[in-house]
């Protein structure tokens, strides 16, 4: 039976390849565009930078009609052992920034006792090799990439994460009340520390980025 993969990225540039391989036609910024590569049954949303546009576009388009839900981005690892260009599989995502402050202290938001969670999760019912090969790695999502000492050894005593993004928690949580599959794949393009762009590798990054998800595309397709 065929498959219905969308496939979600906050940029085209990110999966410039893997658009280019499936023949889809990005013209604006963002929006919602269907693959041309017959028989596969593929369509592409671009939201836009950060967790309130990949909200507003998951709420516009996604629905329950698709097998696969895949955002594909990159991202900045805490996590030293990562190696920069490394394609990791983000399991479980925060928004870290959910809480209150108390003086100098930071009080994490499930400790307000306000109900629900603004902690998210995976969803993924059916084997892939390429996917199982993948380190599987712990996310937060901030509005604020991180880029200062004190910041970045607050939050690694915190929440200990592996990698951020500034769209993952909230793609998550778009796809938390579908029954559909979903997956949060990244390539690392830098560490997380003080800014220094000279550091990053975002063409090897993107570039593995979207032979991993063009593996992954197929693989769930036959």
């Amino acid at each position: 039976m065929l498959k219905k993969i969308l496939i979600v990225s906050a940029t085209k540039y990110e999966i410039e390849i893997l658009l280019s391989i499936f023949k889809i036609n990005v013209n604006n910024e963002t929006g919602l565009f269907i693959s041309n590569k017959f028989p596969l049954d593929i369509s592409v949303l671009i939201t836009g930078v950060g967790m309130v546009n990949t909200a507003f576009l998951m709420g516009k388009y996604s629905n329950h009609n698709f097998d696969f839900t895949i955002n594909f981005g990159v991202c900045g690892a805490f996590n030293r052992n990562l190696k920069i260009g490394e394609v990791v599989n983000v399991t479980n995502d925060r928004l870290s920034e959910m809480g209150a402050e108390d003086g100098e202290n930071f009080i994490k938001y499930d400790e307000l006792k306000l109900g629900g969670t603004n902690v998210f999760e995976c969803l993924i019912k059916t084997e892939n090799v390429t996917l199982n090969n993948l380190k599987k790695v712990s996310g937060i999502t901030v509005n604020t990439v991180h880029g200062k000492d004190e910041s970045i050894k607050k939050t690694t005593q915190q929440f200990n994460p592996d990698v951020e993004s500034m769209e993952g928690a909230a793609f998550f949580r778009s796809c938390s009340g579908l029954s559909t599959n979903h997956l949060q794949i990244r390539a690392i393009s830098n560490y997380v520390e003080k800014r220094d762009k000279s550091k990053w590798n975002m063409p090897l990054a993107i570039n593995n980025l979207n032979e991993t998800a063009i593996k992954i595309i197929y693989e769930l397709c036959n």
